[in-house]
């Protein structure tokens, strides 16, 4: 596999290399063209091309231009990763855009990116979204979910109430991230007070979540709130036991984690690359959701593996998974609130997120599917 550094320089996968691994459907339709003899004319005629300028449409209609996108190898990610090995976003964009894919670590390297014009959209979680949203005067906006839940807090043997934390250390995943601050939230409902060096009647330590699993089985820390897979991770390999499933603190089970955004400058001038994105994802996220989910999380794996060269344990990705729920709804309710938590801990100046979320595409894309259209704020 090809593999290139993007504009942060990260490692990511290139188009070109996704190309060689020539998505099905594609195939399907090489076969199926060559049959009848149509390549040529399949392909004939020019596109007016041009980068990803105007309103991203050529003469006949279909988009054309340049798509940056961003995501992370994380399970929380599987559609986003299920679009880029099936090849289902190119597919939906057609030949006239070129999609080069980045790869990132962290909210902040991935918010960054596509702030400085590096990446276009980006698949991420909410309070990344926020903070992209709040420091740059609304240059970002939420045009679709990804996946809801995928959260827990894990601890070790001998912790079996929320009154049995005091005095404890917990991990998050990176101070001010999703995981961190609904760990200081829920602590501060618990009566425990907590401060950002460490102090407090719980001390959190942020820490990523690779030393997590390193720091709870040698007994460094007694849990951690983290995402999927590492929640399921801390279970099978750390021996510990969920004390507290976020889906418990949520109306109806439902919060967002990944959902996607793009640059407004790129949206306004470009809705018809938007709207192939989009529909992309849609795919993908039927794919995630297949009634036996053994593919999907296949694929899934794959791109884990082709990104960071370490395949996921076939039974953390199955108990992973099982936590999980793939929607194109963003849960625009749980960002709200993810927002004054994280003011209410001290971690964030109050913001109005009024405008943040823009779903009209995926709106007019999900009627065309018969589906169920979503709301923002």
């Amino acid at each position: 596999m090809s593999i290139g550094i993007d504009h942060s320089g990260r490692w990511s996968a290139t188009r070109a290399a996704r190309r060689r691994r020539a998505p099905r459907r594609a195939r399907r339709l090489l076969v199926f063209l060559l049959a009848f003899g149509l390549v040529a004319a399949a392909c004939g005629g020019d596109d007016d091309g041009g980068g990803s300028g105007g309103d991203g449409a050529a003469a006949d209609g279909e988009p054309s231009g340049t798509l940056n996108l961003g995501y992370f190898a994380n399970v929380t990610h599987a559609p986003a990763i299920i679009g880029v090995e099936e090849g289902l976003f190119e597919d939906a964009l057609g030949d006239g855009v070129e999609v080069n894919y980045s790869t990132f670590n962290s909210g902040t390297e991935a918010s960054e990116a596509l702030l400085t014009g590096s990446i276009d959209a980006t698949f991420i979680g909410p309070n990344p979204a926020i903070n992209a949203f709040a420091e740059s005067d609304g240059a970002i906006r939420i045009v679709a979910g990804t996946t809801s839940g995928g959260a827990a807090l894990v601890v070790r043997d001998g912790i079996d109430s929320p009154e049995d934390l005091e005095g404890t250390t917990l991990a998050s995943p990176d101070l001010g991230n999703t995981q961190d601050v609904a760990l200081r939230y829920w602590l501060r409902e618990q009566g425990f007070e907590t401060d950002e060096s460490g102090g407090g009647d719980v001390s959190i330590a942020p820490q990523d979540n690779a030393d997590t699993l390193t720091t709870f089985r040698d007994g460094t820390i007694d849990g951690a709130w983290v995402p999927e897979p590492w929640a399921t991770r801390l279970v099978l390999e750390g021996g510990g036991h969920v004390l507290l499933n976020e889906t418990e603190v949520w109306p109806e089970g439902q919060f967002v984690t990944t959902h996607l955004i793009v640059r407004t400058d790129y949206l306004e001038e470009n809705p018809e690359i938007v709207r192939g994105l989009i529909e992309g994802l849609l795919d993908a996220i039927d794919t995630a959701n297949a009634e036996d989910p053994a593919e999907a999380q296949t694929i899934t794996n794959d791109g884990i593996e082709n990104v960071t060269t370490q395949r996921i344990d076939d039974a953390t990705i199955q108990g992973a998974w099982e936590n999980l729920e793939f929607t194109p709804d963003p849960i625009a309710s749980s960002l709200e609130a993810s927002k004054d938590h994280a003011v209410e801990v001290g971690l964030l100046e109050d913001v109005d997120l009024e405008g943040i979320y823009d779903l009209t595409i995926l709106n007019e894309v999900l009627a065309e599917r018969g589906l169920e259209e979503v709301e923002g704020l």
